[in-house]
């Protein structure tokens, strides 16, 4: 018991906190415990810190070893309240950043005519259209665009959706039109206002890249000799297909189609149709003509697999405008 006694004040001396109740062995341990990070902290402090003088340390370092075997013990201890405001003094914490809505992050002209629309509101066809005309926030004559989701599954042959449709009043866009074709039909090409036509000379522009055209129309007997071009044109959406009307015997019908407005459209992958249905300069009654064919052909486009509803959500916008909600009336 002696022994017990001599090590508790020896503990209570260096400021290792143990109780009565614990065994000679577990005090031995805190002591040694408190006794080599005493050692370490000296040693740290007397080699960073060298003497003023040879074998005596300056005043300011032995305070600081004071100091730090302070630390070091209460840290052992598992004190952790610290003793002044210094110790958190030097710690700035950052307010975390402020997120501006998304609105606040637009330019002044798209903030000022999306003041136009109620949030949430679902609008009307006509009215939808009507304020898309007034919510172009650019100068120049933007497109109005129509984007559509769909319940389709566009991996599912038979679900992807890829049509044309003549717009009665077109889409206000200069169709560049290139003819692959026969040299029969060169000159009705041309006289329907084709703006590229050409044979083997077509097919050394494609050698060289030269795409200076916004759609091809090729005869079905030539179609075979366009497969060495299948990697240039079909990324480019340029690869003439029966589906969009570039695949025709009666190559002058379908440049005639193709520059009085017939639109391509098809489901993304992510099961959005999004068509141009128009210019902001043809007025809500035009784009309304163009919105009611383009809806027409979506609608004869829904496939018999599809027991569920065939429209998920529809939305208007100009090129740079604010989408407005619009119900889309196809079931």
């Amino acid at each position: 018991m002696a022994k017990k006694a001599e090590l508790l004040e020896q503990a209570k001396e260096l400021g290792v906190e143990v109780s009565e109740k614990d065994t000679i062995a577990q005090i031995e341990t805190a002591i040694a415990s408190a006794s080599t990070v005493t050692t370490e902290v000296v040693n740290e402090v007397t080699d960073s810190k060298p003497a003023a003088k040879a074998g005596k340390r300056s005043e300011k370092a032995q305070k600081e070893v004071a100091e730090k075997m302070e630390k070091e013990t209460r840290k052992k201890a598992g004190d952790t309240t610290p003793q002044s405001d210094d110790a958190t003094s030097n710690v700035k914490r950052g307010a975390a950043p402020k997120i501006r809505p998304r609105i606040e992050r637009r330019g002044k002209n798209y903030r000022k005519v999306a003041e136009l629309l109620e949030a949430n509101k679902i609008y009307s066809l006509k009215e939808a259209l009507e304020l898309a005309v007034k919510t172009n926030p650019t100068k120049f004559d933007a497109s109005v665009e129509m984007h559509v989701r769909l319940s389709v599954d566009p991996r599912q042959a038979d679900q992807n959706i890829r049509a044309t449709v003549a717009l009665p009043h077109g889409s206000g866009k200069n169709v560049r039109v290139a003819v692959f074709a026969p040299d029969a039909d060169h000159a009705a090409a041309t006289k329907a206002g084709a703006d590229v036509v050409g044979d083997e000379e077509f097919l050394k522009q494609l050698d060289r890249e030269e795409l200076n055209f916004d759609t091809l129309i090729a005869t079905p007997q030539y179609m075979p000799k366009l497969g060495k071009y299948a990697r240039l044109l079909g990324p480019r959406g340029l690869m003439p297909n029966p589906k969009s009307g570039t695949v025709a015997a009666d190559v002058a019908k379908a440049v005639t189609e193709a520059k009085a407005g017939r639109v391509e459209y098809r489901v993304d992958k992510q099961a959005i149709v999004h068509v141009a249905v128009g210019k902001v300069s043809f007025g809500a009654e035009k784009l309304l003509d163009n919105v009611n064919a383009f809806l027409e052909s979506l609608k004869s486009q829904k496939p018999s697999s599809l027991k569920t509803t065939y429209v998920k959500s529809t939305s208007i916008s100009t090129t740079m405008g604010p989408g407005i909600k619009v119900d889309g009336g196809i079931n």
